[in-house]
């Protein structure tokens, strides 16, 4: 019982410190991750420029998108990284209200998405990985830097994953030169888009506003777990706003929101500011 306490009390005292010390083994699964994709997803030329030419056969509100916000004339790009803080994320419904940081990385060459939460729930760390790579889709969250609370896969989670990615792809256009997405008007102001990886498929609708920027996307191609763990398909909204000119002159939305449009109403569940979006080649 003496050396059962002892080493008790041991690890009460030692757990201050592995909370606060920068090491995490999620983050660093994230990181490496990161790295592999960006030497993977290396431009063939990196003085590649979007013309207008690349987006000829593309709906109006697209070419019209394209042009508003500055892409012409701009590099291309092999990933995009977006970057968040004091991001306001729910636990569910009825679950506790989080303030998160938020970074993600879109790649371009195939349908690629990893993106780190890091947080803290009673000064304990909290993170988590979304991840969508190879056709593989997941959601894990840990506690104290080594307690799997949670580790959600399987063929819904993987469209689901393939479905946010779509949602994101006007974010970074080289994505819409892909011969794995396809776009079929509307009107003026909506845009069908589809994506096929792997053998999986979602598809959703833009909407654009007087200006053509993208203000949101929506798909019925999402699943959420109930309280029951039982997957439920509900309609998923993608919301942003606000487009301001980033340093590279880029206008891109610095509001998004992400959203479940239960049938008694709408479910905010993550609401954050983009802080940053920066593009990068590959080298």
């Amino acid at each position: 019982m003496f050396i059962l306490l002892c080493v008790l009390l041991v690890l009460i005292g030692a757990a201050p410190i592995w909370f606060h010390i920068p090491y995490s083994p999620l983050k660093s699964d994230f990181k490496k991750d990161v790295a592999k994709m960006i030497s993977k997803n290396k431009l063939p030329d990196e003085n590649a420029l979007f013309t207008k030419e690349n987006f000829t056969h593309f709906p109006a509100a697209i070419q019209r998108y394209i042009e508003h916000c500055g892409y012409l004339g701009t590099p291309k790009m092999s990933y995009l990284k977006m970057e968040y803080h004091d991001v306001d994320f729910m636990q569910g419904r009825n679950g506790p209200k989080l303030k998160i940081d938020y970074t993600q990385y879109n790649f371009v060459y195939e349908p690629c998405r990893l993106a780190l939460i890091d947080s803290s729930m009673f000064g304990i760390p909290f993170e988590g990985y979304d991840y969508y790579q190879n056709g593989v889709g997941g959601m894990k969250g840990v506690i104290a830097k080594a307690i799997t609370l949670f580790h959600q896969t399987g063929a819904d989670m993987n469209r689901a994953c393939l479905a946010t990615y779509l949602a994101e792809s006007l974010f970074a256009p080289s994505i819409l030169l892909q011969d794995y997405i396809a776009f079929e008007e509307i009107n003026d102001y909506e845009i069908k888009a589809a994506i096929t990886y792997d053998g999986q498929m979602a598809s959703g609708v833009f909407s654009f506003n007087k200006d053509y920027e993208m203000i949101s996307f929506t798909t019925n191609d999402r699943a959420v777990a109930g309280t029951d763990g039982v997957m439920e398909y509900v309609p998923w909204s993608a919301l942003c706003g606000e487009y301001a000119a980033s340093p590279d002159g880029i206008l891109r939305p610095t509001k998004f929101q992400a959203v479940w449009n239960y049938p008694d109403g709408d479910f905010v569940y993550f609401d954050g500011t983009i802080r940053s979006a920066t593009v990068g080649s590959g080298a």
